[in-house]
């Protein structure tokens, strides 16, 4: 659930590049962890300011997670409840508390005022002690900070905050003790609620930018011009032709030639690859002899079903590919001669699977003795000739080739290429503007800025484009 919990929050950043712990190494000497180095204990002396240790987390805040949140509980306040809760960059000195040094900020329990690189405090919020959570929010869409008790938000502490920061809690006193969660538990503070703020206000933002489309002018042609090209591309010829009434479009590909196409994807989709092979050597006689490696494609892909459909009528048997291949035909546990009866029976019934794994075999060696340089398909291959290895290929760890989705990109190359015969773009421009728009969002997250995790187009567009099934 925890993992569920991370990739909700953070979609756009790896786990393993978040932090999600204490650092073992990046601490001070009187720090000593525990508890999957989450939970932090002072065994200082605590005289003086001296004596102030700190520890930072595993790694900095990825600016793609746009907003990040931790939550510190105080387990025991010790003797003083010098306790301060922050973050700080990777050169900071640990033998201090988060806030005293420079690129360093923190919110500190005995006194309730937060600290900005500064031994010079600000009043900011209430004393905590024993028991109080406190939670640190970083907001790297404006680079601010604001912190949170028990469940409450104090509001902003710090402003123009810069990147890389790491979570980081300090201690001073005898006997203090605090947990970290870093998201593997539910916090206090709804933090779901608050990035649902900033969801949306980035969309408002986005849609006060968007220019006004007065009926016929050009910006309208345009965007109904990329609708129709994408119901022509994928083949939706009832909802074109409903289009075209309604908007005077006219059709750059003949209606007959959508619906062939249409009839071919149909076959790939329903794994009959062999049928639509067929179909495009009749409609498009030099289509697949020009382009040869979509045609090994389609044979790999063949091959795959015809392993499925073998797989798939073995499972009423007690035979296997696997004990087909090895010439297992009788089941070595029965013995008595009633047995021996019901094993002629279930060999006679065997023999369609065994005239369909011949042909298996012979169309397997015939893919293998053909000269493929193309790297990316000797590995996809590779792939579906392991499938007869297994017992049971539905159920092995290479079985998700077999799933039906896996038809789906080489429909859609089959597909481009039918196009591409008939001199038209093998992608639509509204899946390339689609494309570009979500490069522009990787780039603004690789770029650092916090924006783009709250700007991708699955949250501007409710409609999923998909290739017809």
């Amino acid at each position: 659930m925890s993992e569920d919990r991370i990739s909700r929050l953070y979609p756009h950043v790896q786990e393993s590049l978040l932090p999600r712990a204490w650092s073992s190494k990046d601490r001070w000497q009187f720090i000593k962890l525990s508890r999957g180095n989450l939970r932090v204990h002072y065994n200082g002396q605590g005289k003086n300011h001296k004596d102030a240790a700190s520890v930072r987390a595993t790694h900095p805040i990825p600016a793609a997670c746009g907003i990040y949140y931790f939550e510190v509980k105080i387990i025991s306040k010790g003797k003083n409840g010098y306790m301060g809760i922050g973050l700080a960059d990777a050169k900071v000195n640990m033998n201090r508390l988060p806030g005293w040094e420079n690129n360093s900020y923190g919110y500190h329990g005995d006194d309730g005022n937060s600290f900005c690189s500064s031994g010079n405090g600000k009043k900011y919020g209430p004393t905590f002690t024993t028991g109080d959570v406190i939670g640190c929010c970083v907001n790297m869409i404006d680079n601010s900070v604001f912190y949170t008790k028990n469940g409450m938000n104090l509001g902003t502490a710090f402003q123009n905050v810069p990147q890389n920061l790491y979570p980081t809690v300090g201690l001073q006193s005898p006997g203090e003790i605090a947990d970290a969660n870093f998201g593997d538990r539910p916090f206090m503070f709804d933090i779901e609620g608050y990035m649902l703020e900033w969801r949306t206000k980035l969309r408002e933002q986005i849609d006060t930018h968007v220019p006004s489309r007065p009926q016929d002018s050009e910006l309208d042609l345009t965007l109904k011009k990329l609708v129709f090209s994408y119901l022509i591309h994928h083949g939706y010829c009832g909802a074109a032709e409903s289009f075209a009434k309604t908007t005077s479009l006219y059709f750059f590909e003949d209606i007959p030639s959508i619906q062939n196409r249409q009839a071919v994807q149909r076959l790939v989709m329903q794994g009959l690859i062999s049928e639509a092979v067929a179909q495009v050597q009749q409609l498009y006689p030099n289509l697949l002899s020009e382009k040869p490696e979509l045609l090994f494609k389609l044979q790999i892909r063949n091959f795959i079903e015809m392993i499925a459909t073998l797989g798939g009528a073995s499972q009423t048997h007690p035979y296997s590919i696997a004990r087909l291949m090895n010439g297992k035909e009788q089941d070595e546990d029965k013995m008595d001669v009633d047995h021996k009866s019901d094993d002629t029976s279930e060999s006679t019934d065997q023999q369609p699977n065994r005239r369909a794994l011949e042909q298996l075999l012979l169309f397997g060696r015939d893919l293998a003795s053909q000269n493929i340089q193309n790297e990316e398909l000797k590995k996809q291959l590779k792939d579906a000739f392991s499938l007869l290895a297994y017992r049971d290929p539905r159920q092995s760890q290479m079985g998700y080739l077999m799933e039906p989705g896996q038809r789906e990109q080489l429909c859609a190359d089959l597909n481009s290429a039918m196009l591409e015969s008939h001199g038209l773009p093998r992608q639509p421009p509204l899946e390339l503007a689609i494309s570009q728009t979500k490069n522009c969002v990787v780039k603004m997250l690789e770029s650092g800025m916090g924006s783009g995790a709250y700007t991708g187009l699955e949250k501007q567009v409710k409609c999923s484009l998909k290739p017809q099934q």
